[in-house]
């Protein structure tokens, strides 16, 4: 199916503004944090009924990580959503407000938005292990704040569907707290440029010439280039993850990348769901006024998947 022609002018703005910034990856970064910045102005935040918002700061690592909670009425326990945001070296947790809020309203969960630290000012592995450590703490403290530890889910879309990929790797290889699921959503697993989406789809919103900073600023030991937490489509072992959905758009450079992803782990015996939407791009769900339809489909989706994974795990 070919693009949706809604689409058409984002994707024209966006190439004009890929050529007017140089392309050095620091003026890259520089560029897409402006862009997020003026966006957040832009942004329609619903005010769902019934979903409190409050921000925390848990233990790190290297110091406390921001965090921002999105609740339920009632008195719990509520199944866990860690929430990771896209963008690796950019975004936080105002962007991604207007996914986590509509998330929270939807299955009933405990909604955990976590603001990990950016490359290039903190390079692999740091953001990964805020995610995992957010994690392991909301796990061993969920009771505090309402949550169920025996039902935690993870999350993410784009570079946060790798964290959320990564994140479900990590505690697997470390014993950590068992996961019931895991949305990744339009989800980045590596950094080829090789695939045969690359070669179809080059340059809508996302660009070869642009993606290739990523591993100059997010892997710079070319060592970790190869380390499966920094590129878990090259995990040489999938078995005992959680299930997943994993949502792709047919106009995606990084489609392919996640739907491999998703069918290695039905080879490995996961249960996992490839859904791909024909005729959109990357992000297309928080475009709602463009493709109203199939971002409602794909929202629909996913929230019916993880209201049925935390049912199938209550107590």
């Amino acid at each position: 199916m070919p693009l949706d022609p809604t689409f058409q002018a984002l994707l024209t703005q966006a190439a004009a503004q890929a050529q007017s910034t140089p392309r050095e990856p620091a003026a890259i970064v520089a560029r897409e944090r402006a862009a997020l910045e003026r966006a957040k102005a832009l942004l329609v935040i619903t005010s769902e009924p019934g979903v409190h918002v409050e921000d925390h700061l848990l233990p790190g690592p290297s110091g406390d990580i921001p965090v921002r909670l999105y609740r339920p009425e009632g008195p719990g326990p509520f199944p866990v959503l860690m929430c990771f945001h896209g963008g690796l070296a950019f975004g936080d947790l105002d962007t991604h407000a207007p996914l986590c809020r509509p998330l929270c309203h939807e299955t009933g969960c405990l909604v955990v938005s976590v603001d990990y630290r950016l490359a290039p000012e903190h390079p692999f592995p740091a953001g990964l292990e805020d995610c995992y450590t957010a994690t392991c703490w909301m796990a061993a403290h969920a009771a505090a704040y309402r949550g169920d530890p025996a039902r935690i889910a993870v999350c993410g879309d784009s570079g946060g569907g790798y964290l959320a990929a990564a994140t479900a790797l990590m505690i697997r290889d470390r014993g950590g707290p068992a996961l019931v699921f895991q949305l990744l959503l339009w989800p980045s697993m590596d950094f080829r440029l090789t695939t045969a989406s690359w070669k179809d789809y080059d340059g809508y919103l996302i660009s070869s010439e642009e993606f290739r900073i990523f591993p100059e600023i997010y892997l710079p030991n070319e060592a970790e280039q190869s380390n499966p937490y920094a590129a878990p489509s090259l995990a040489p072992d999938l078995h005992g993850l959680p299930p997943a959905l994993v949502i792709t758009a047919e106009c995606d450079p990084l489609r392919d990348g996640g739907e491999e992803y998703g069918q290695r782990l039905l080879e490995a015996g996961v249960p996992a769901t490839i859904s791909r939407y024909e005729g959109m791009i990357h992000g297309f769900m928080y475009l709602r006024h463009l493709a109203p339809q199939k971002a409602h489909q794909a929202f629909t989706e996913a929230t019916d998947a993880l209201r049925s994974a935390f049912a199938d795990n209550k107590r």
